[in-house]
């Protein structure tokens, strides 16, 4: 059976939105601001050049080219807000005209050995940040297509008298020099900041998890409440229907109606105090320190299956350790967390799934195993970052699941640890420990 990875994200994630919302692209005032920048860098350039060093510039294609991009930059900006955000496929364009304009400007002014050829990387490094990495690939096959044209095709290099004739081989090395460095500029920094979307998509969801435990702690503190303050006036109903039962005699036609007003008084308590008794629903002043096994066994009631079997072990494993367990505080974050890998561990188990609760003075540990196929080796390093599933993409499955189990734990002062069973039948082991447990007696 092929190793498992981490699986699945929240219910909150993936059953009410199975994708992340879409990016939403890059604001136009960004672009525009860096290209009037450019344009007034291409003019004060070719000024000083042609006017202040004296060497002669065939000034109108090369103004013609520099006003091009400030017209186009006019009309870009006076067609929409300056808060107006585009698409990838508008931001594509974009940085392909600023391109191909740096490359006409080029091809006037020497080529790869004008030194200013360095300025075709900035469309790159900029569209490796913001744009998709398709979008990303067509750009930097236009800049590597550019430069190679460049290479061979191109203007004299403006000079005080006979330019420099530079040797075949450096030229070639400069072709060679800023194609690789394009190459690496789209790599790494398409890589970087999709790592940077990736995690912001990913601690979002986490954010959408703990909001929706949280709202299902508000709702168990609003019926630990209910049942404590409808527990006096229900009381009394009970008192003054069993009053008019001894009252009222047994042929009478109301005895059938104060039967059925005590009775159903009767079943109002039972149920107000099936709700007081619960931890797993009552979130009441009584509950708000637990047992730690109690609290692994309440954020593990929401995920059990029939066809998975789930037992529970607690204990101290040291001398010296109390017989009694330690408690913690009963916080979203670790019923949310806890459910997660306990989640986790059943969509892989075979038939069992073991939850060992055990402490020392020292620390505080859980340990969620599964007799499954265990966590693949490739991939233990892996896991707690965003987006890594064998299942991503099917059935709602985003990879987010051990990310925001592992975020949550950590805000609780915990640390997780990943693992595989050292045994025959093999199966993944989670350990989650929080160091300095607090004792009822102390």
């Amino acid at each position: 059976m092929a190793a498992r990875a981490e699986v699945t994200a929240p219910s909150v994630v993936g059953t009410a939105s199975p994708t992340l919302p879409p990016r939403g692209g890059v604001r136009l005032r960004a672009l525009v601001l860096m290209r009037w920048a450019a344009v007034g860098g291409q003019f004060f350039t070719a000024s000083v050049v042609h006017w202040g060093l004296g060497f002669t510039l065939p000034l109108l294609p090369a103004g013609g080219t520099i006003a091009l991009s400030a017209l186009l930059n006019l009309a870009v900006s006076l067609g929409r807000p300056a808060s107006a955000r585009i698409d990838d496929r508008e931001a594509t364009i974009f940085l392909a005209f600023d391109v191909v304009q740096l490359a006409v400007l080029l091809y006037l002014t020497g080529g790869l050995i004008n030194p200013f050829a360095l300025l075709l990387l900035a469309p790159v490094a900029i569209g490796a940040t913001v744009l998709s990495l398709l979008s990303n690939i067509a750009l930097t096959l236009l800049t590597i297509v550019s430069i190679g044209v460049l290479g061979i095709v191109h203007q004299p290099l403006p000079w005080l008298g006979p330019a420099p004739n530079f040797p075949e081989i450096y030229q070639a090395g400069v072709w060679a020099g800023l194609t690789l460095t394009t190459l690496l500029i789209t790599l790494y920094g398409w890589r970087l900041a999709e790592e940077g979307r990736q995690m912001s998509d990913a601690l979002a969801a986490a954010q959408s998890a703990l909001a929706q435990e949280q709202r299902m702690s508000s709702l168990g503190a609003l019926a630990a409440a209910a049942a404590h303050e409808l527990g006096t006036p229900l009381s009394t109903i009970a008192v003054v229907a069993k009053e008019m039962l001894r009252e009222v005699e047994v042929d009478d036609p109301l005895r059938e109606d104060v039967e059925l007003l005590s009775s159903e008084s009767e079943r109002c308590r039972s149920i107000l105090a099936r709700l007081s008794v619960d931890p797993a629903g009552d979130f009441s002043e009584f509950y708000t320190l637990v047992p730690l096994p109690a609290l692994i066994e309440a954020a593990a009631a929401n995920y059990r299956s029939d066809n998975i079997t789930i037992t529970f072990e607690a204990g101290p494993i040291a001398e010296g350790a109390p017989t009694t367990a330690p408690i913690q505080v009963r916080s979203p974050e670790i019923m949310q967390g806890v459910g997660n890998i306990v989640q986790n561990a059943i969509s892989f188990a075979r038939r069992e799934i073991h939850i060992a609760t055990r402490w020392t003075t020292e620390w505080a540990e859980v340990e969620v195993s599964d007799d499954g196929p265990g966590f693949s080796e490739a991939l233990l390093d892996e896991l707690g970052t965003p987006f890594i599933s064998t299942r991503q993409g099917e059935e709602g499955h985003m990879g987010l699941g051990v990310f925001i189990a592992k975020t949550l734990l950590e805000r609780t002062g915990a640390t997780v640890i990943f693992g595989n069973r050292r045994s025959a039948e093999g199966g993944a082991a989670v350990a989650v420990r929080w160091p300095n447990p607090v004792f009822k007696a102390t």
